[in-house]
């Protein structure tokens, strides 16, 4: 099997972290599958850390992805509603799986950064 002399291109997972890891989606699509389809508003409620601006950049990347569903309904005033799509849902037992890593590992990981910040 040839591998590529480009780390990117050799490792078949980085796209997939690159989309699904970047800042904020995870919390939005937990936000989505956790309470079903919400409004703006909603989510930012939901997400007080993120600005309004980066909310929307978020979600229309998502929605550019697949992973998020849009649904404008042409009322006054016009309402938007966001929903995870079957294929954001289809991430749900990664998401399980790496929690289950967590709960087995994270105190680990503290352990062994402080560790390394004593010996600095």
């Amino acid at each position: 099997m040839e591998r590529s002399a480009d780390p990117e291109l050799a490792c078949p997972v980085t796209p997939v972290v690159d989309i699904v890891f970047s800042r904020w989606t995870t919390p939005i699509l937990w936000a989505l599958h956790e309470y079903g389809r919400q409004r703006f508003v909603e989510l930012e409620r939901r997400l007080t850390s993120i600005t309004p601006k980066v909310l929307t950049q978020r979600l229309r990347q998502l929605e550019r992805d697949g992973l998020v569903g849009r649904t404008y309904h042409a009322e006054v005033p016009p309402r938007v509603e966001y929903e995870i799509t079957e294929l954001g849902a289809s991430l749900g037992p990664l998401f399980a799986h790496l929690t289950t890593w967590a709960d087995a590992h994270l105190g680990e990981v503290e352990r062994a950064r402080r560790a390394y910040d004593a010996e600095r």
